[in-house]
């Protein structure tokens, strides 16, 4: 998962690209990168590690212009360091740079036509270089001096039928202006607003609503699936539905857990929605324990907090803070490997022993992927003096990869994976678990008003939507990108791999 802002302003973007950055840093911690372009010249920082790291006061002063997009990333593909980090660029035809958010699930076959059939060099095992490539392929058969929207709209429809997987995407042509197109699915988020100046409009693309709204910008709507929208350098919006929308299945994942819950995406509040996850969830509790003998519901900061709260109220439990969170470690989840995350969880968190001391606890976290958290937590709770330890779960057991563009590569990692919940609940150590159920998951995050009828829930329930996974790239997506081979990689015994050009 990562974080894209794009901005074609009447003055300079670059302080406004670093802090939509920090507002979307939850996206990604791994990388970050911003690309600007004044008369016609461009500049680029990119380096890993946090937002407020990468960018030096001399960075910011050196990334001039009106125009620009930044990227935030974590690592679900390719390697871990830098040379990964995004914006891409290509300097053929008219100089592209590209961030991208998800996956695309034929990147292989792809990067083999570009090389050996477009003569094309791939630099990076990211399918994010494929992206921008392929992009790059399409403008050059425009073959004059000045791109047009049309050329523009014409490439991207091109794109949509080579690319598959699940995409968002913010670019920018140099001298001509940035572009904005969503997979045909909409199962990544991509949000277009504007706001009005004395020197005229200034329009701005972002993975979440938040990072307008901390901007100042107006939100004007969700990219609607297969859409491409481009905002020229004179300030002029132009918008094309490349591709026919069939379906719009965006992501539950991104409301389970990746947003922020004062973002909304498709015109769903992800805060309500998480309200109506622990509604639902306490729904169940109650028909499955009428009589259950829980003293406190506690959440696990800070994603699950307003599923919780909800819980308490609904069951007529005290809510209480239970454990304290150090701010300066990163989000577990996406943090690149089990080791990494393991030793995290006890740096991260620490319980407040007046909470837990002779209590039958219910702990509420939004989701349960790997399991390791979720024990470690549970521990937590027993050392500190609970008497049962009981565990919900916001979201239902995933027991499938996730292959657009979130990090669960191989079902051998998912604890939920060939196991049933009473298993689940043993390795992870709770007296009793309840998860949510996918029904109940799906209708909190439906509203009347964004007429969103269906969401990605492959993780949940094994069901991709754009058709087009296979046991086989199941299991080349487990060899690429689990932990292990992920390990692997950052093992300086590793040889390099060396890419070369045909």
């Amino acid at each position: 998962m990562c974080g894209l802002a794009g901005i074609v302003g009447t003055e300079p973007v670059n302080q406004r690209l670093y802090d939509a950055l920090t507002v979307l840093q939850h996206r990604g911690q791994d990388a970050a990168g911003i690309m600007t372009a004044s008369q016609g010249l461009a500049t680029m920082r990119k380096g890993s590690g946090l937002v407020r790291d990468v960018f030096s006061q001399q960075d910011m002063l050196e990334l001039r212009g009106n125009i620009g997009i930044g990227h935030v990333r974590y690592p679900t593909a390719g390697h871990d360091g830098v040379a990964e980090a995004q914006p891409f660029y290509v300097n053929a035809p008219y100089g592209i740079c590209l961030g991208h958010n998800g996956n695309l699930t034929n990147a292989a076959e792809l990067a083999d036509v570009l090389i050996r059939e477009e003569r094309r060099h791939l630099n990076t095992s990211s399918d994010s270089e494929v992206l921008l490539n392929v992009l790059a392929s399409e403008l050059q058969r425009v073959g004059t001096p000045r791109v047009t929207p049309a050329d523009v709209f014409a490439a991207v429809t091109a794109l949509y039928r080579r690319c598959r997987g699940g995409y968002a995407v913010v670019a920018m042509v140099i001298g001509h202006g940035v572009l904005g197109f969503r997979d045909p699915n909409g199962i990544r988020p991509l949000v277009l607003g504007t706001r009005e100046t004395a020197k005229g409009p200034e329009f701005m693309l972002a993975s979440e609503s938040v990072a307008l709204d901390m901007l100042g910008f107006q939100q004007l709507r969700d990219i609607a699936p297969g859409e491409a929208v481009f905002i020229d350098e004179a300030g002029r919006l132009h918008t094309q539905q490349c591709v026919a929308i069939t379906r719009h299945a965006p992501c539950i994942f991104e409301f389970v857990y990746f947003a922020r819950p004062d973002t909304k995406i498709d015109n769903i509040s992800v805060q309500r929605a998480r309200m109506r996850m622990g509604d639902r969830l306490a729904e169940k509790i109650r028909r499955e324990r009428p009589e259950h003998d829980i003293d406190v519901v506690i959440p696990i900061p800070d994603t699950s907090r307003t599923a919780a709260l909800q819980v308490a109220q609904h069951l007529g439990i005290k809510y209480r803070e239970g454990f304290i969170k150090n701010r300066y470690i990163g989000r577990t989840f996406i943090m690149p490997g089990q080791n990494e995350r393991r030793k995290s969880v006890r740096s991260k968190l620490n319980a407040i022993d007046l909470e837990f001391r002779n209590k039958v606890v219910l702990l509420v976290d939004d989701s349960i992927v790997r399991g390791t958290t979720s024990a470690q937590i549970i521990d937590l709770a027993r050392e500190s003096g609970a008497k049962k330890v009981y565990f919900a779960s916001a979201a239902p057991p995933v027991r499938f990869p996730n292959v657009y563009g979130i990090d669960m590569p191989a079902a051998s990692e998912l604890v939920a994976a060939g196991r049933t919940e009473d298993e689940v609940r043993q390795l992870i150590g709770a007296d009793w678990l309840i998860y949510q159920d996918i029904e109940d998951l799906v209708q909190a995050c439906q509203h009347d008003d964004a007429r969103v009828r269906e969401f990605d829930t492959s993780c949940f329930t094994g069901h991709y939507v754009s058709g087009d996974v296979t046991p086989e790239y199941l299991e080349r997506l487990r060899l690429e990108r689990s932990d292990s081979a992920k390990a692997s990689r950052r093992d300086p015994r590793t040889p390099l791999k060396v890419v070369r050009g045909v």
